[in-house]
């Protein structure tokens, strides 16, 4: 019987803490429908509403705060034992959640895993791909990774790259019958491709600086994506003008592929951080993955 209420209860913070069945049972491991009938459970036997559920969200009800207060920071202690355990058995283990966007996650996150998972097997990471500014502590993240100019000042920050820069970018086969731009502004005279940000739904603004003087314009053509991969090969097939990281398209600027427009208006700016919040004692297996991910210069 205490097995089964330590696991109803450890079901229901998790939801409490995520705001969302979905959210809840993709980290914990379950079904959707097994958990919300396991939280449902546990509200009859208790006799009480935890959780106030909508077509879009959930919340946790007073009962269910005040029983969130109670038992959540139990749980976390009991977390915490167990990495204490895994420490000093001297082999880093458990489960790393991080968030990044997709080129992060391709550049820098990627060759890091690769690197070091397999000599730990029992490190496990999930990486969540978003280009959002996800509020890692509401979604119950351990870390995320994000431009140092947009961490929060409570974050721990950790430089994972070099200063970056962006590239407005289009095949010699869309600029040759158009004109080039010479200024931001007159991009709205082109066909943009343009990422549509999933977390926030918006497209993303492409940022210009030069000179000291910062411009932000909102481009419109025919292709939206919410994907970078996909935005490079569309102008890598001439459809119109693209605005990427300089690392991304090197390549395809190398071999003439692709060719650079409104280079004096994109200077450096700070690369990629590794956030998370500072108050937190990392794990050893999150202490290994920050040491891997660390930038060197």
């Amino acid at each position: 019987m205490l097995r089964e209420s330590l696991n109803d209860l450890s079901a229901f913070v998790a939801v409490a803490r995520a705001g969302s069945f979905t959210k809840a049972a993709a980290q914990i491991g379950v079904s959707q429908p097994a958990l919300s009938q396991t939280v449902r459970a546990l509200e009859a036997r208790l006799g009480i509403r935890l959780l106030a559920r909508t077509t879009r969200s959930v919340s946790a009800t007073e009962a269910g705060q005040r029983l969130l207060k109670a038992v959540g920071p139990r749980f976390d202690e009991i977390e915490a034992g167990l990495v204490d355990l895994a420490e000093i058995r001297g082999k880093p283990a458990g489960t790393i959640r991080i968030t990044a966007d997709e080129h992060a996650a391709q550049t820098i996150l990627w060759p890091a895993l690769r690197r070091v998972l397999p000599d730990h097997p029992e490190i496990k990471v999930e990486t969540i791909v978003d280009h959002g500014l996800t509020d890692i502590v509401a979604e119950g993240i351990d870390a995320g990774v994000r431009l140092g100019g947009t961490v929060a000042k409570d974050m721990a920050a950790v430089r994972i790259s070099p200063d970056m820069r962006m590239a407005a970018v289009a095949a010699p086969s869309y600029l040759a019958d158009r004109p080039i731009p010479r200024r931001p502004e007159e991009l709205t005279d082109h066909s943009c491709i343009t990422l549509r940000q999933p977390t926030h739904g918006g497209l993303y603004a492409w940022e210009f600086e030069k000179g000291g003087r910062n411009v932000r314009v909102w481009m419109e053509g025919q292709l939206v994506f919410n994907t970078v991969s996909l935005i490079q090969e569309a102008a890598l097939g001439g459809f119109g003008i693209a605005y990427l990281s300089q690392d991304q398209v090197q390549a395809c600027l190398d071999d003439g592929r692709l060719v650079r427009v409104l280079d004096d208006w994109c200077p450096p700016f700070s690369g990629y951080h590794l956030y998370y919040p500072s108050r937190s004692r990392p794990s050893p297996a999150f202490a290994l993955l920050v040491e891997a991910l660390r930038y060197r210069s």
